[in-house]
């Protein structure tokens, strides 16, 4: 599982893996909320509450962002082999990392919002709160009976962790 989740982010040392942990989503709003818990309990059981408020800002604007950029429109009924949003959380010693996996190779784009929207500014959240962010698509086997749940993207924030942690 580490493997696909590494691709794109900066460089760390699998080996140094202290912690993971992954949740799969819905395709509703509601999956925000859960997100949020999944992360309190599992910061929490890696002694790390007081990042929570961080990191599940983070988290909520990027499974917030996968549900509505990255999921089929209301509209249209989705594919039976859709795969769901998945939340992975990846801690190193020093390191935090979460990671919304979803069904979509379009890039994020981070875009200015006008003072007045009430949108639009959740990767510039992500941008402010987090040490680094980034996005690589899932990687393809090449072949035609690739099934959908391994394409699509991932879109990661780092956190960097104090040493004393």
């Amino acid at each position: 599982m580490l493997e696909p989740l590494r691709q794109g982010l900066p460089p760390i040392d699998p080996s140094a893996v202290s912690g993971s942990a992954t949740c799969t989503l819905p395709a509703r709003y509601e999956a925000v909320g859960g997100a949020r818990r999944f992360t309190r309990t599992t910061l929490n059981g890696w002694g790390l509450a007081e990042r929570f408020d961080d990191v599940a800002l983070v988290v909520s604007e990027l499974v917030t962002n996968a549900l509505r950029h990255a999921l089929p429109s209301e509209g249209s009924a989705p594919e039976p082999q859709d795969p769901p949003v998945r939340l992975h959380l990846l801690r190193w010693s020093s390191r935090l990392v979460c990671a919304v996996r979803d069904p979509s190779r379009e890039s994020p784009v981070a875009s200015e919002a006008p003072d007045c929207a009430e949108s639009g500014r959740g990767l510039f959240l992500v941008e402010s709160f987090s040490d680094s962010w980034g996005w690589h698509p899932t990687p393809d086997t090449e072949s035609p009976n690739t099934p959908a749940a391994s394409r699509g993207k991932v879109v990661w924030a780092l956190f960097r962790l104090s040493d004393g942690m």
